[in-house]
């Protein structure tokens, strides 16, 4: 671990300091700076609740700032290496693993109680190596299955419906250039991270049993590989080329009946007036295994370098952005799930079918693992994946070479 800390220290301090490292941990006691990567509608809601903080609180000023996922965790780690940055760093949980490994970020249990964190979901409050370093205020991140309720009423249970189901429809509404009107379902089946569900449900993870060590050339892998490839090509129930972009553009235009996204995407398709489902990914027969997408909780750590007379504010607003009210606001809108377990109980959380149904799908995934060999995992799973996805290797030797690219990648992070 101690090179894997050198070689990320190494990295980052590589990096230019980012653009606003000014607004730093080291400023004065009134001034509380976040970044974060939320997108635009999860913004809109942060800044609403920081001016209601502002507003009980005149003295104070907060600033946040938005930066892109790699961007943020980049960024922070090259500032806080140098003393600066935010005071609050927010996003998904599998950047702990490397504000960590370069001790960017620190502890949580010296500032909060056993009580107080047992208010929230066990996996709203994240543990690594040991200790607490992060409080999420959305559990989930995850891929479930969306269907639009103008082909689908009951949604599939088997990946056998599922098939049955899309190449119904597609009989239903035609073919023009040999291509379905409707296909039945997309995805973005080009990236490793949304093929993961298929992964898991043909008996497969990413780490072997000590969580560190790459089990990718697995009969899981090779499973997988060779479904997903028979949906476009044998049952051709799936477009033949597919990123975030297009499968996203389909499924809004009413030219997919299904797509697998995350639950980033749901309010974004109602605000749409789209009559959407969500429900879980189907069950594979054969292996008679659900798909288990990767959950992430997105949430708040501390700068390590946070003053002792700034720190009381800092908490704070933590506790205020984490509060009841806040998170309901969240939910109610986005339809992501709370991490404050009383909230489970709240009519509007009860009452409503996507998030009841995004639940069921967390309790099917499995957390994304934090430790910084993950990276090397994504790179290598990446061009094997799209290599078999192009007709250019079959799915043993992507298998193979995806196992070799991983340890290689590993062993460099330990050099």
């Amino acid at each position: 671990m101690r090179s894997i800390r050198l070689f990320l220290i190494h990295f980052f301090c590589a990096l230019a300091v980012a653009p606003g490292c000014r607004n730093s941990a080291e400023d004065n006691e009134k001034r509380v700076v976040i970044w974060h990567q939320m997108r635009p509608d999860e913004r809109r809601i942060l800044q609403r609740q920081i001016k209601k903080y502002i507003s009980q609180h005149p003295d104070v000023e907060i600033v946040e700032l938005y930066k892109e996922t790699e961007e943020v965790r980049n960024a922070f780690v090259t500032a806080a290496l140098t003393r600066r940055g935010p005071d609050l760093v927010y996003g998904p949980s599998d950047a702990v693993g490397i504000y960590v490994a370069t001790k960017t970020i620190q502890p949580l249990e010296p500032y909060f109680s056993v009580e107080f964190l047992s208010q929230f979901d066990s996996s709203g409050v994240l543990s690594y190596q040991g200790h607490v370093y992060q409080i999420a205020d959305k559990i989930g991140n995850h891929l479930a299955l969306v269907y639009n309720k103008k082909y689908i009423q009951k949604p599939p249970q088997t990946d056998n419906e599922l098939i049955e189901v899309s190449k119904r429809i597609q009989t239903q509404y035609g073919y023009i250039g040999g291509r379905p009107r409707v296909y039945g379902l997309t995805w973005n089946y080009t990236e490793p991270f949304f093929f993961i569900p298929f992964f898991t449900g043909c008996g497969g993870w990413v780490f072997d049993t000590d969580g560190v060590t790459p089990d990718l050339d697995s009969e899981g892998m090779v499973m997988a590989l060779k479904y997903i490839r028979s949906l476009r090509d044998e049952h051709k129930i799936i477009p033949n080329e597919a990123d975030y972009e297009i499968a996203d553009a389909l499924f809004k235009d009413g030219k997919a009946a299904m797509i697998i996204n995350g639950d980033w995407s749901w309010a974004g398709y109602k605000d749409l007036g789209m009559d959407i489902g969500v429900t879980p990914i189907p069950k594979i027969v054969s292996t008679n295994l659900w798909p288990a997408p990767m959950t992430s909780p997105k949430g708040f750590s501390l700068n390590a370098n946070i003053g002792r007379e700034k720190m009381p504010r800092v908490l704070d607003v933590l506790v205020f952005l984490l509060s009841q009210a806040n998170q309901l606001e969240t939910t109610k809108e986005l339809k992501t799930a709370p991490t404050l377990k009383a909230l489970n109980s709240d009519p509007i959380v009860k009452s409503n079918d996507i998030l009841q149904n995004s639940l069921v799908q967390i309790s099917y995934g499995r957390p994304m693992p934090v430790v910084p060999e993950m990276r090397a995992v994504w790179d290598a799973m990446r061009p094997g994946y799209q290599a078999v996805m192009g007709g250019v290797s079959t799915p043993e030797e992507a298998a193979t070479s995806m196992q070799q690219l991983a340890l290689r990648r590993i062993r460099e992070m330990n050099e």
